[in-house]
């Protein structure tokens, strides 16, 4: 009797924890929209929406993937730390975005700060850096379980939040605060040490910094490690993750590209990257991956050929016409033949490339079409059975690799006896 309530505790207690975190996970959403709408308000309110703020709504709609995907991995996996993770970093967003637009509204329209601002600046002076660590150090490596991949990475975590903690000390306990959503203001800090600078100009931020940098590179390191190791599910789940992450990397820094390309980037990537990390902790249609990785890498790869093609022929086009006319206006017929060139070679740039692909990122898979095709070739003229037999065996021994092929055939008198009419 002792052990069977003591298991059915167990249960209830389960299934409590569950119940409170669905409950929690359903909440996250709505949370997150009213801390971006209430911070809206008081930036429209205090006049402080400047002309970046069609970049800043891509990037809250970017994070906003990251409340919902959140909301959803903690409902349904509650003991995978990777969802609350996800959500805490939607709320940290909407709930400190908020705290600084209220502290900014007091500062712009009242003139001195209340302990609602005061504290509001407080938290928005270290609150970007817990970010930044849980998208580059944490959530790296932790996933795609909640869990390190062996107990030899555990001293990146704590340097990780060593040097995290280093920071957000040093922050609250400068002299003035100064408002990210209102540039120019500052709140005297109420427990700040007098003289003391900001975190981001101390000698001491350089050290910290460094070492952060260097649990980045631990986090990437286990990403990697990991992926080499995985097998199964766990590879295609890190196929995901790396599939989404590729991208960040690829973002030209500021001043490359036009503020709104740029920021309509990055909120594709902040939408890609928890979508991706949803799909893998949930493990559905898994195995879509390659294929999608395949199509990326074929029309990226068509695209850049099409575009390079399209603009050098209209600059080529001009620059004959130049020549002979000595007319600079863009004629448009040049636009008109590069379109028409572009439409040509389309399909056949299309299969080069394709077949390049497969050669060289899908060896195994365009071997084993290769072995099919001429195994249809010899289907079709080949009349000896035992001869058929083998090629048969041979292709999907090649094709499929099992631990053991075998090929049986119903005895001619059975066969004859089951179409014999009764």
């Amino acid at each position: 009797m002792t052990e069977g309530a003591s298991e059915q505790g167990q249960e209830a207690g389960k299934i409590r924890r569950h119940t409170l975190a669905r409950v929690v996970g359903w909440l996250i959403v709505p949370f997150y929209v009213a801390g971006i709408c209430t911070s809206y308000v008081l930036q429209h309110s205090a006049g402080l929406l400047g002309d970046n703020s069609v970049e800043n709504a891509v990037l809250l709609v970017g994070f906003s993937a990251f409340a919902v995907v959140g909301a959803v991995l903690v409902a349904v996996r509650p003991t995978n730390v990777i969802g609350w993770i996800m959500s805490a970093i939607a709320l940290m967003v909407s709930t400190f975005l908020a705290g600084d637009s209220y502290a900014a509204y007091v500062m712009v329209t009242r003139g001195h700060p209340d302990a609602l601002a005061v504290v509001s600046a407080w938290i928005g002076s270290w609150y970007w850096l817990t970010l930044l660590v849980l998208v580059l150090i944490y959530m790296p490596l932790l996933f795609p379980d909640g869990r390190l991949p062996s107990r030899r990475w555990l001293p990146i975590a704590v340097l990780a939040g060593v040097g995290m903690l280093g920071v957000v000390v040093l922050g609250t306990l400068a002299d003035t605060l100064p408002l990210n959503e209102a540039p120019g203001y500052e709140i005297d800090n109420p427990i700040g040490i007098e003289g003391l600078a900001n975190v981001e100009d101390l000698p001491v931020f350089g050290v910290l910094s460094s070492l952060l940098v260097v649990c980045i590179i631990g986090a990437g390191a286990s990403v990697v490690m990991r992926f080499r190791r995985s097998r199964g599910a766990e590879r295609q789940q890190m196929k995901w993750f790396a599939y989404a992450v590729v991208p960040m990397l690829l973002i030209p820094t500021d001043g490359f590209l036009p503020g709104i390309i740029s920021s309509v980037a990055l909120g594709v990537v902040l939408i890609g990257l928890p979508t991706a990390i949803g799909i893998a902790v949930l493990r559905y249609r898994l195995y879509e991956i390659d294929i999608i990785i395949n199509r990326t890498l074929v029309y990226g790869s068509l695209t850049a050929l099409l575009a390079a093609v399209y603009f050098g022929g209209v600059a080529m086009t001009q620059v004959i016409l130049r020549a002979i006319t000595g007319q600079g206006e863009q004629p448009q017929l040049a636009i008109v033949v590069s379109t028409l060139v572009i439409a040509a070679l389309f399909n056949p740039l299309r299969r080069r490339i394709q077949s390049f692909i497969d050669r060289r990122f899908y060896r195994r898979k365009y071997d084993a079409r290769k072995t099919l095709a001429a195994f249809s070739a010899r289907l079709r003229d080949e009349t000896d059975l035992e001869a058929l037999s083998g090629d048969l065996v041979g292709v999907v021994a090649e094709t499929m690799q099992p631990t053991h092929v075998s090929l049986w055939l119903r005895p001619e008198s059975a066969l004859s006896r089951r179409e014999a009419p009764e």
